[in-house]
């Protein structure tokens, strides 16, 4: 039989609330996601030619992610707003599988972990790469988005196998 786990986001009436991270200790953390639009040959060359009438769709993507992350609790509800100290969002174009593959880290020392920031990051950079390339494939596919890496806090180190 498992035991059943307190539900840290509702309060002693059930409702929604934010944790109380007040007691625990500010500890570095670091958290990744990654995330995948994949398009057609053509689309791809557009884009990593910087040929799409609105213009460079790499560099708008990598910016829309590292707001987007900066804003991640104005958009996810209970997650709290946060100090972050770094982010940074990679845009990997590969021929081989017509792809854009989308990797963000954040990073800060504070008492709660930057998995949802890091999420969140990789989220919106894939949404503006379709944005941004949709007047030309509205085929692109957004998959694959998902936590890679954690570590910090008192779970410690996590690792997609």
């Amino acid at each position: 039989m498992v035991a059943k786990k307190k539900l840290t986001h509702l309060d002693t009436k059930g409702h929604a609330s934010i944790v109380d991270v007040s007691a625990k200790p500010a500890t570095a953390r670091s958290a990744t996601a990654r995330g995948r639009v994949t398009m057609s040959p053509a689309t791809l060359k557009l884009v990593t030619g910087d040929k799409l009438a609105k213009g460079n769709a790499l560099d708008v993507a990598r910016l829309a992610g590292i707001m987007a992350a900066k804003k991640t609790a104005d958009l996810i509800p209970l997650c709290h707003p946060l100090l972050i100290s770094k982010v940074s969002v990679e845009l990997t174009p590969s021929k081989k599988t017509n792809s854009i593959e989308v990797e963000a880290t954040v990073k800060l020392t504070g008492q709660t972990g930057v998995e949802m920031e890091a999420l969140t990051a990789v989220s919106v950079a894939c949404l503006t790469l379709y944005d941004m390339a949709k007047a030309v494939d509205r085929g692109m596919v957004i998959s694959d988005i998902r936590l890679t890496h954690k570590d910090g806090g008192k779970s410690g180190l996590y690792e997609a196998k």
